[in-house]
């Protein structure tokens, strides 16, 4: 996702996102000149600038990412051969399986991208205000702001609950509070609203973080579209193929992680070999970057 590694390439990138776990992804992945590479969130190109400046082969690979903005910034990519799909991963991995396409590297960083974080107008932070939007498509689906609008206090209660991991109790209250005051149209007000109803223990986090965190889930179907995507990488890979998935928080590493756990317990029909008998911990492998300290990078290789 966002560091450029050559001039040429270096007006294209928004010079604030730093791909986490570089090194670490380098490593295990393990480019090799003439290798085709399929990265389904390409963000802007960080992650796919320094592999592929590694495997030297720009017409093999593939880049995609359902967000335009980032779509917009990989323009360098394409005009020396790389194809670029706007699309979100499952509808881009679904039609590459009909195409009977396959590659050597296939890269997931399931992370939400800085600039995706950091501009007021994406809706994502309650940081820098900005309308209740959280879409990264910004083409299709609902907004955080009509989600809020359309649920019940009990399904608000849910989101805020299973996709933000409170508690049961405060979620409900939360939700009621929300309801109450709906509607929201600006991230500012309803983070401030959290900040005040929110209760427990004192944290370094703001109060609104989970919140946000399950609205952002919710409004993208983020745990849908890993569950989806996941039974679909083999088919994606040459044998001998490198596929690394990075997630960012439990819902999602513990979906890839019990996808590869059932891999390494299916025996002779198992599809991938996992390489990573324990995650990489973005905490102590990537610690310049405090984007990384939630991030964990599994790999595995096809049979």
């Amino acid at each position: 996702m966002a560091l450029c590694y050559n001039e040429e390439m270096s007006n294209e990138h928004p010079p604030h996102h730093v791909p986490v776990l570089l090194d670490s992804v380098l490593s295990l992945l393990s480019p090799k000149a003439g290798e085709s590479y399929l990265d389904l969130t390409a963000g802007y190109g960080g992650h796919a600038g320094a592999i592929i400046e590694k495997t030297k082969n720009y017409k093999d690979s593939m880049l995609v990412d359902r967000d335009d903005y980032a779509i917009s910034h990989l323009s360098s990519f394409e005009q020396h051969g790389t194809r670029l799909m706007h699309s979100d991963f499952v509808a881009a991995a679904q039609a590459l399986v009909q195409e009977k396409k396959t590659f050597d590297i296939i890269l997931i960083d399931l992370g939400v991208s800085s600039p995706q974080l950091d501009q007021g107008e994406r809706g994502f932070s309650f940081k820098r205000n900005g309308p209740l939007d959280m879409r990264m498509d910004r083409s299709t689906g609902i907004t955080a702001a009509e989600l809020i609008d359309n649920s019940t206090i009990s399904e608000l209660a849910t989101i805020i609950h299973e996709f933000g991991d409170e508690p049961y109790g405060l979620a409900r209250k939360l939700a009621e509070v929300i309801v109450t005051n709906r509607p929201f149209t600006d991230t500012e007000s309803l983070a401030e609203l959290i900040k005040q109803h929110h209760r427990g223990r004192r944290s370094r986090i703001h109060p609104a973080t989970r919140t946000f965190q399950a609205l952002r889930i919710a409004v993208n179907d983020e745990l849908g579209q890993v569950k989806t995507l996941l039974p679909l990488i083999p088919r994606l890979l040459h044998t001998g193929g490198r596929v690394g998935v990075i997630s960012f928080h439990s819902l999602e590493d513990r979906l890839v992680k019990q996808y590869l756990k059932d891999q390494r317990d299916a025996g002779f029909e198992a599809e991938l070999t996992v390489i990573t008998k324990k995650p990489v911990d973005g905490a102590t492998s990537d610690v310049h970057n405090p984007r990384s300290r939630s991030a964990k990078l599994r790999v595995a290789v096809k049979k």
